[in-house]
């Protein structure tokens, strides 16, 4: 989808086209320039008003609390300024709100998806911060938050008539999808001919190892027989809600040192814009074999926006951090991953693409369960790691924070390259 849409500064750039006879206008009609103005649109606002947001915030006296953990150079990070997600929110709202299509249902969601957790991650730093409550925001309304935006998610992805796939219509006849349009398209296969096409409604995303990469979410209720069918919609957005509580939680484990959250979110940002890229493009779609999903593409603009932010926020995050992303930043960043996922029909890859974020969630949720079950077993609780999460176990063993981070970076790097060659495993 490379038609020009209705951006902020299209219309600016049509008006100077117009009437001034501008040369390079039409170039707003490509995703590509228009997501690589997006990029360094946000590298500049990150970079430009991320000074002034810190010197704000060290003013303001938003430092971090640090607890004793007997880890190296904890008491050293007491006192940075938090909240420095507001300088990645900042920087893809910006641009995303000048360059990409604001009547595209997924920039849509996308936008609602970013405020939505930056309002609840906002919250829990400023109860942390200003309240001087350490434990911040209770979990429950964490938890509800989340599932309230899995809710407008995964409900706005089945009834809204713009969120379609594209497929034969032999297979969507055969699987009672329900069709939306009809339309003929040309056959790369055989010269100037064309073949029929169907957009359709359904639960189904793109997973490996299955036929054509297509799985129906009716297949894991298969115990239900004919029932399958008519819940799989339900059991599709207990699935989104589920994917944005546990990615978003996720990403918020693994912010624990400097330039670690924001260096692994890149690179699942990323990935996620070359996968909404290729699901945006027809013909890369059809030799890949996965959905075409049409205006999905305009997707890559907003990626562009993000993967800006955090890469200019890394300029004050890497170690010696001036600045920490704090609630605001890591659970924004878990929840829009998540929803990039989903609005792309790319959840299932969540397990390999956040890798990091699940082996930092696992680290928890097995030296909690551990501790738990041993004290109970033998009367004293014992670890399976020397600190959970992940990172601090190594922090323990002794490894410096850089070497930690820029790992865990490699670690992520390969997961999103292993991501990106499923795509071809069926």
């Amino acid at each position: 989808m490379n038609e020009i849409g209705n951006t902020m500064l299209t219309h600016l750039f049509e008006y100077l086209k117009e009437h001034y006879d501008l040369p390079g206008a039409g170039l707003f009609k490509f995703i590509s320039f228009r997501a690589g103005i997006a990029m360094l649109l946000s590298l500049l606002i990150s970079l430009v008003i991320g000074k002034r947001i810190i010197d704000w915030l060290r003013r303001a006296q938003i430092g971090e609390t640090v607890r004793d953990l007997g880890l190296a150079g904890q008491t050293s990070k007491a006192g940075t300024p938090t909240m420095g997600g507001i300088i990645i929110v900042a920087a893809t709202l910006i641009p995303c709100l000048l360059m990409a299509r604001l009547d595209n249902v997924y920039i849509l969601l996308m936008l609602f998806s970013t405020v939505w957790m930056f309002t609840i991650g906002f919250i829990d730093d400023y109860i942390k911060v200003f309240k001087k409550d350490k434990e911040g925001l209770k979990g429950r309304f964490k938890i509800m938050g989340q599932v309230g935006l899995g809710l407008i998610v995964g409900i706005t992805m089945l009834i809204n008539d713009e969120v379609v796939v594209r497929m034969d219509p032999e297979t969507a006849a055969q699987k009672g999808y329900t069709v939306m349009e009809t339309l003929f398209v040309k056959d790369p296969t055989a010269a100037n001919t064309y073949k029929e096409m169907v957009y359709v409604k359904a639960p189904i995303t793109n997973v490996p190892f299955f036929k054509n990469n297509e799985l129906d979410y009716s297949r894991f209720l298969w115990f239900l027989g004919d029932n399958a069918r008519d819940l799989s919609s339900i059991f599709f957005v207990i699935m989104v809600i589920i994917v944005i509580t546990a990615v978003s939680n996720g990403a918020n484990l693994t912010d624990g040192l400097d330039g670690q959250a924001a260096g692994v979110s890149a690179i699942v940002i990323f990935a996620l814009g070359m996968l909404a890229y290729l699901s945006g493009n027809s013909l890369a779609a059809d030799f890949l074999k996965i959905f075409y999903i049409p205006y999905s593409s305009e997707l890559v603009v907003f990626s562009a926006c993000l993967l800006g932010g955090c890469i200019g926020f890394l300029w004050y995050n890497v170690f010696p951090a001036r600045v920490f992303m704090g609630d605001t930043g890591s659970l924004t960043l878990g929840g829009i991953i998540a929803s990039l996922a989903i609005i792309t029909r790319k959840e299932l890859l969540i397990p390999v693409l956040c890798g990091v974020f699940l082996i930092e969630n696992l680290s928890v949720i097995i030296q909690v369960w551990y501790f738990k079950y041993t004290k109970k077993k033998y009367g004293e609780g014992r670890r399976v790691f020397l600190m959970a999460p992940l990172h601090h176990h190594y922090q323990k063993k002794g490894y410096h924070e850089v070497t930690i981070s820029v790992r865990f970076w490699i670690v992520q790097i390969l997961l999103a390259v292993a991501t990106i060659i499923t795509l071809k495993i069926r």
